[in-house]
């Protein structure tokens, strides 16, 4: 391995180590605030990165009638809910919501050809068609076991997992798809070339997360993220909705995960269950990061990424098993510094 190889290796491994990093802060985030792992965040990502490729081919994604479906199914639970409580001025607001929208989606999508629109009209498409899928895996999955035990809540993420990957079989075939570069700009430095799109991946994961910091630091719904992630109990308390902060931190994490994906899709060909492995290597970060810490997650997540890119240079075959062997003396680590308390 010479200096310009090991440069390449690092700037593969600090892009994918952005993703990771996006990844494991989302896991961190949505274990903070309702103890679910989330084993499906890699699903968002591989589920972005192919609605936008549907709509760069003029294909209307599959997503779409996801969206519908589980619309439809959460229209028909709260209307039934709203009217046994006799509250039937809420029903236009749950059908306009859970309906209205998606259809109107859907019409747009059917009345104007996607493949012909600007990146960011696409790129904005392709959220608005996948992120609110987060939120709506939360209502009609994890809000009714909310208080069951974490195992309950790790089992029902992986039939939401297996379901997810099946789906995305159906909607986007076994083939992978690509999308074109956002941008072919190029820059020397030394010995190595920076692609645009590794520059690209990188600030925008930065600024991502520059952005998730103001939120929790700044604003009235992050504040109150944070303060069900420290204590749900003292949370609910004073005045703060666990189901709320539930939708908001599946809602943030299912962006993150969409985003991530748009970010990828023109860097590496994403097939329907490409999502199962990128999201557990941003768990690996995650576990570095205790499910607790934002910044170790962050850092851990880069290590992973700097970890696989050198180990498929000298051992390319045992690169995942490099990987994910990160987690066995973190956990000894971990397991050896906490102490253990019988649950009461």
């Amino acid at each position: 391995m010479d200096l310009q190889i090991a440069l390449l290796l690092g700037q593969d491994g600090v892009t994918n180590g952005a993703i990771y990093a996006l990844l494991a802060l989302a896991l961190v985030l949505v274990f903070a605030v309702t103890r679910v792992i989330f084993i499906p965040q890699g699903e968002f990502v591989a589920f972005g990165a192919l609605t936008l490729a549907s709509l760069q081919a003029g294909k209307l994604p599959g997503t779409v009638w996801l969206l519908l479906a589980m619309g439809t199914v959460i229209a028909l639970i709260e209307g039934a809910t709203a009217v046994r409580a006799h509250r039937f001025r809420r029903l236009p607001l749950i059908l306009l919501l859970n309906c209205g929208a998606p259809l109107l989606l859907a019409a747009s999508l059917l009345a104007v050809s996607p493949a012909g629109l600007p990146l960011p009209l696409q790129v904005l498409l392709t959220l608005m068609l996948v992120v609110p899928l987060a939120p709506m895996l939360y209502r009609l999955a994890y809000q009714p076991v909310a208080e069951a035990s974490v195992l309950a809540l790790l089992i029902v993420s992986v039939a939401v997992h297996v379901t997810l990957t099946g789906l995305g079989l159906v909607f986007f075939g076994a083939e992978g798809s690509r999308t074109p570069a956002f941008t072919d700009v190029s820059f020397e430095v030394g010995d190595a070339v920076l692609h645009g799109q590794t520059v690209l991946v990188i600030v925008a994961s930065i600024l991502l997360i520059v952005a998730l910091y103001f939120f929790f630091e700044r604003t009235l719904y992050g504040k109150a993220l944070r303060a069900t992630a420290m204590n749900r109990t003292g949370a609910r308390l004073m005045g703060i909705s666990g189901d709320l902060a539930g939708l908001l931190s599946f809602t943030l994490a299912g962006a993150i995960g969409a985003f991530s994906g748009v970010l990828i899709s023109p860097i590496t060909t994403i097939y329907y269950d490409s999502g199962f492995l990128i999201g557990l290597k941003g768990f690996v970060g995650a576990i570095i990061g205790g499910l607790a810490s934002y910044p170790l997650a962050a850092a851990g997540a880069v290590l992973v990424g700097l970890l696989e890119a050198y180990s498929s240079f000298w051992a390319s075959a045992f690169k995942e098993v490099i990987v994910f062997t990160l987690i066995i003396p973190v956990l000894l680590w971990r397991s050896l510094k906490t102490r253990h308390v019988e649950e009461a």
